[in-house]
C-alpha cells in the first residue's frame, strides 16, 4: 500500500466520485429499478442483486448489461428511459447527502484545496444533481462519464479529473464507494479511500492498495482536514 497523506500539505487536490459517495442516489436508483422490474415478474431480491452489479458502471455498460438481464422482448432503450425519468422525478423531491459530505467539502474549501467530481454519470445529469443538492459550488471541475473515452475501472476519468485541476494524479486524494471506481483511482496513482455503499456483507472488499473507511468523515480525519472525534 502506498503512503497516505496525513496533512493537507501532503496533497494538492481531492477527487470525489458522486453517486453513493457524495449523494445517496444509488438507493433511489435501486428502488426505481425494483419497482419497474416487478412489472416484468422479476423478484425484488433478484433485481437488487443485479442492480448492485451496475454500481460504478457507465451508461453504455449499464445498457449492455440490462439487455442480458431483462426478459427477451423488452425494449431496453424504453426501459432505461422510463427508469431514468422515474429517478429524475424522485431526485426532484430532494437528494440526500451521504454522512459528513458538507463538513468535509467545507473544510477543504476553507483551505483552498482544489476539488473535482469524477463520475460515470453523464455530465448533464451529474451537474444537475450536484446543483440540486447544493454541492456544485464546492467543485472546480466535473469529469463525467460521457466526457472521457474510457470509463472506470480505466484510469482515464481520474487522470482527466486531475488534469482539469492542473495537478498530478499522484498528488491527489480520491474518494470512492465502488470497486470499479476504486480500481480506476488506484490505477491513476491517487491515494484512494473506499467507503463501500450498497455492498452485501458477504462480499469482501478487494485489497488493491486503497484504505477502506466507514464514512467520508473518517477519511477526512486521516488526511488532516477534520479534527479527531468530529
Amino acid at each position: 500500500m502506498r503512503d497516505f497523506p496525513t496533512s493537507p500539505e501532503a496533497f494538492d487536490a481531492c477527487l470525489f466520485d458522486m453517486d453513493g459517495l457524495l449523494l445517496d442516489t444509488e438507493r433511489m436508483f435501486m428502488r426505481s429499478f425494483v419497482a419497474l422490474t416487478s412489472d416484468l415478474d422479476i423478484a425484488p431480491s433478484e433485481a437488487e442483486a443485479f442492480f448492485i452489479t451496475l454500481v460504478g458502471t457507465s451508461a453504455a455498460e449499464t445498457t449492455r448489461r440490462l439487455g442480458a438481464f431483462l426478459p427477451s422482448g423488452v425494449d431496453i432503450a424504453g426501459f432505461d428511459l422510463v427508469w431514468r425519468e422515474n429517478h429524475a422525478a424522485n431526485a426532484a423531491q430532494g437528494i440526500a447527502l451521504k454522512p459528513y459530505v458538507l463538513e468535509v467539502l467545507s473544510a477543504l474549501h476553507v483551505r483552498n484545496i482544489p476539488m473535482a467530481v469524477v463520475t460515470s454519470t453523464a455530465g448533464c445529469f451529474a451537474r444537475k444533481h450536484l446543483k440540486h443538492a447544493g454541492l456544485l459550488r464546492f467543485f472546480d471541475a466535473v469529469c463525467a462519464g460521457d466526457e472521457v473515452r474510457a470509463n472506470k475501472p480505466h484510469p482515464e476519468p481520474y487522470l482527466t479529473g486531475a488534469a482539469l485541476l492542473g495537478v498530478d494524479a499522484a498528488r491527489c486524494v480520491a474518494f470512492e464507494d465502488s470497486d470499479l471506481g476504486t480500481r480506476a483511482a488506484i490505477a491513476a496513482g491517487c491515494a484512494t479511500f473506499q467507503i463501500p455503499d450498497l455492498r452485501p456483507t458477504e462480499v469482501p472488499v478487494p485489497d488493491i492498495g486503497q484504505k477502506v473507511v466507514t464514512h467520508l468523515g473518517e477519511a477526512a480525519r486521516h488526511i488532516g482536514v477534520l479534527e479527531e472525534g468530529f
